[in-house]
């Protein structure tokens, strides 16, 4: 991220939404979701589409490795950037976990060490999304820890 570089083998979280509901995509189909890590917002020389087609081509050999085959099924792909989500959905730097999953954001320092364990120097205010520990997703671990520390208070 810091060097403004996409990922060489990038990890990723992979969701097949049509498992819940197939009538997401035609008999036969299915919908796959990829989110790519990490993929800088100022990208070194910018989002250009040969961009998005080398971020594409890094996540679907990764796919390959534990999917052999599933390239070749691939009907249509639509590649977001970090600029692109934040412009779509109003996500802050185009990142859905609000800070990296870094080691100097992580754990006791997530998001940062000076608001971490859910206060802040706010009386009264504290942090319960995704940016606090443990992260994002559907856990809701976030809420429940910040709940906690706010019955501590």
């Amino acid at each position: 991220m810091k060097y403004r570089q996409m990922s060489e083998r990038p990890h990723l979280d992979v969701w097949v939404p049509t498992v819940e509901d197939p009538g997401l995509a035609p008999t036969g189909h299915e919908v796959v979701s990829l989110l790519v890590h990490y993929a800088p917002y100022d990208l070194a020389g910018g989002w250009t589409d040969d961009a998005r087609k080398q971020l594409l081509a890094r996540a679907m050999e990764v796919l390959e490795g534990a999917a052999p085959g599933v390239g070749s099924q691939l009907v249509s792909a639509e590649v977001l950037s970090p600029a692109d989500i934040e412009a779509q959905y109003g996500i802050a730097g185009g990142h859905i976990h609000h800070v990296e999953h870094a080691l100097d954001q992580l754990l006791f320092m997530r998001p940062a060490p000076a608001v971490a364990h859910y206060r802040t120097p706010v009386r009264g205010l504290y942090l319960c999304g995704a940016g606090g520990h443990p992260g994002g997703g559907l856990s809701g671990m976030p809420g429940a820890l910040a709940a906690q520390a706010i019955l501590r208070a």
